[in-house]
C-alpha cells in the first residue's frame, strides 16, 4: 500500500507564497494522477488542482485560477501545489490526494480515494 506524506503550509499574510509538498512511497508515482483539496470550516470539500500522472494536463478550481498551480517531478515522487497571491478564504486544511490512475476527469474527491495526512494552511495578517 502505497503511502502520500506531506509537507509545507503554515501562517502567511494575505499576498503571501507558499508552496505545498506531497511524496509519494510504494508504488509508481507517475500511475497515479494527484489532487489537491482544501476542507475549509463551513464549506463543502473543494478540489482546488488536480494533475495528471504524466504531469501535463492540469485542473484547477475558479477560486484559484491564475494564484495556484500543481506541478509533479516524477523522478522525485513529489506533487507540488505553488501558492500565490493568497487570500484569507484559502485558509483550510490541504490534502494531497491519490487517484488510481493517471488520468483526471473531475476534480472531485470521490476520484481520489487515496489522501494524505493534511496540512494547515492559515492565510492571515
Amino acid at each position: 500500500q502505497f503511502q502520500l506524506v506531506q509537507s509545507g503550509g503554515g501562517l502567511v499574510p494575505p499576498g503571501g507564497n507558499l508552496r505545498l509538498s506531497c511524496e509519494m512511497t510504494g508504488d509508481t508515482f507517475e500511475h497515479h494522477a494527484i489532487g489537491w483539496f482544501r476542507q475549509s470550516p463551513g464549506k463543502d470539500s473543494e478540489g482546488v488542482a488536480c494533475i495528471s500522472g504524466s504531469g501535463d494536463v492540469m485542473k484547477y478550481s475558479d477560486s484559484v485560477k491564475g494564484r495556484f498551480i500543481a506541478f509533479r517531478d516524477n523522478g522525485k515522487n513529489t506533487a507540488y501545489l505553488q501558492m500565490s497571491s493568497l487570500l484569507p478564504e484559502d485558509t483550510g486544511d490541504y490534502f494531497c490526494t491519490s487517484s488510481s490512475t493517471p488520468f483526471i476527469a473531475e476534480c472531485i474527491d470521490s476520484a481520489y480515494p487515496y489522501w494524505g495526512q493534511g496540512t494547515q494552511v492559515t492565510v492571515s495578517s
